[in-house]
């Protein structure tokens, strides 16, 4: 997936990043693609977003990983540029509940979400046919609809969840692919221990990680990259998806 020159992820920008990649309507899809790395790749990874919708994290995130791996990496925009706002956290007001859950149910269903997954994959197989195997990764939002989409008759060969919401050990037992979780200290950790149980038990590969010190959302749209910890620690968890991807989706 990458040449030995390439085995170390680009410098992490603190502030006033400039994605590197284009945004586009890709095969009939009803919304733009964020697309970054080589259009001919043999390999290519998708980035579902958190709750926040895209963000210059995010989208440096998909950058490094493009860069690392020579790989193609796509963000579909399934928010159309309009996700959660962050004045509506935390959800301790009748009025900031309510307006997080009107978002929800018009556009951010995740079982709908992972049910046109595959739609959604197919299309970009037509639109990059140089492409023989995907990967994918969810941030918060994200890794809940991978946590529903790894499972019998995935189009993935891999896949993993960053600081995953809504965990479940019940998606835990449907995995059938290598998956990987890089979890942060608010994550269950009686998920988290199944999730690793049932990795092992079912030998597909994979692994789980915790980020001890770090909060929900450190390598999304919550992340601060002007702190010397936090910034290490997103560059760390950048690296550790691209060591995941580059064994799992090798071609």
């Amino acid at each position: 997936m990458t040449c030995e020159a390439c085995r170390t992820i680009p410098p992490v920008l603190s502030e006033n990043y400039t994605p590197k990649g284009t945004s586009s309507l890709i095969g009939g899809l009803g919304f733009n693609t964020y697309v970054t790395g080589p259009s001919t790749a043999k390999t290519a990874i998708l980035a579902i977003y958190d709750i926040f919708g895209n963000s210059p994290q995010t989208t440096q995130g998909a950058d490094i990983l493009a860069t690392r791996l020579d790989t193609l990496v796509l963000i579909p925009d399934f928010f159309d540029g309009d996700g959660a706002k962050h004045e509506w956290f935390p959800t301790d007001t009748r009025e900031r509940r309510a307006v997080l859950m009107d978002f929800v149910n018009a556009k951010a269903q995740w079982t709908e979400a992972s049910k046109n997954l595959p739609d959604v994959v197919q299309a970009y197989q037509g639109a990059f046919p140089s492409v023989a195997k995907w990967g994918a990764y969810g941030l918060c939002w994200g890794g809940k609809v991978l946590a529903l989409s790894s499972g019998s008759g995935t189009p993935f060969a891999a896949t993993a969840q960053v600081h995953p919401g809504l965990m479940d050990k019940a998606d835990a037992e449907t995995l059938t692919i290598p998956h990987a979780i890089l979890a942060s200290k608010k994550e269950p950790e009686d998920v988290l221990q199944a999730y690793s149980e049932l990795i092992a038990a079912k030998d597909v590969g994979g692994f789980v990680e915790m980020y001890r010190d770090m909060w929900h959302g450190w390598m999304g749209a919550r992340a601060d990259l002007k702190k010397e910890r936090s910034l290490k620690e997103y560059t760390r968890g950048y690296e550790q998806l691209a060591e995941f991807f580059e064994k799992y989706l090798s071609v």
